[in-house]
């Protein structure tokens, strides 16, 4: 005979629609992300509080595409209301990224950073962009587009050579390893 064993943490409140918040690695895909979602690559430190349930890991929304040449936040969702908000308010919402560059910069390289550069024939909107080092720039930018930070930093004479998104909004990636997932807790809000 088979023993069953309830664990002392079970409730009978049910979960709603799951929100996963993945550190993306490099040169995965970003409509095969959700394929890295497993119950192996849960993020062992997880604020959420939820528990991992097989029901999680169907029907999720791939959001806010992300390069395949760019580790970092992707968020795959089944709430109705976070797929709506981060598809009808995308170019409201600001992104934030770490880029290794090298090369050389000028006086005026983070000014024409900030604003004035064109992209696939549209101005680009004002950002926030500041060094963190000698090698690194912060960028800050609303409505972002495939492949726009690269762009940005060869218009100023500077080869990108790692971009990571770190945050979408108030949703920060935190420490989580690439390749590992967490859930995003029910209270946050983009």
């Amino acid at each position: 005979s088979a023993v069953v064993e309830i664990d002392a943490d079970a409730g009978l409140t049910p979960t709603g629609p799951a929100t996963i918040l993945l550190h993306k690695p490099v040169h995965v895909a970003f409509a095969g992300s959700g394929a890295l979602v497993t119950p192996e690559t849960h993020a062992r430190i997880d604020p959420s509080g939820w528990r991992i349930q097989v029901r999680h890991f169907a029907g999720l929304t791939s959001l806010m595409p992300l390069d395949a040449d760019a580790s970092g936040l992707v968020v795959l969702s089944q709430d109705a209301r976070v797929c709506r908000r981060l598809t009808e308010d995308a170019a409201q919402l600001e992104q934030e990224f770490m880029v290794e560059v090298v090369g050389a910069s000028g006086t005026d390289t983070l000014s024409r950073l900030a604003r004035g550069l064109r992209h696939r024939g549209r101005a680009l909107p004002a950002c926030n962009v500041s060094w963190q080092n000698e090698s690194q720039l912060r960028f800050a930018i609303k409505n972002v587009r495939p492949g726009q930070v690269r762009h940005m930093c060869r218009e100023v004479g500077l080869e990108a050579t790692t971009i990571k998104r770190v945050r979408i909004g108030r949703i920060s990636l935190g420490k989580m390893p690439p390749g590992h997932w967490r859930y995003m807790p029910s209270i946050d809000r983009f």
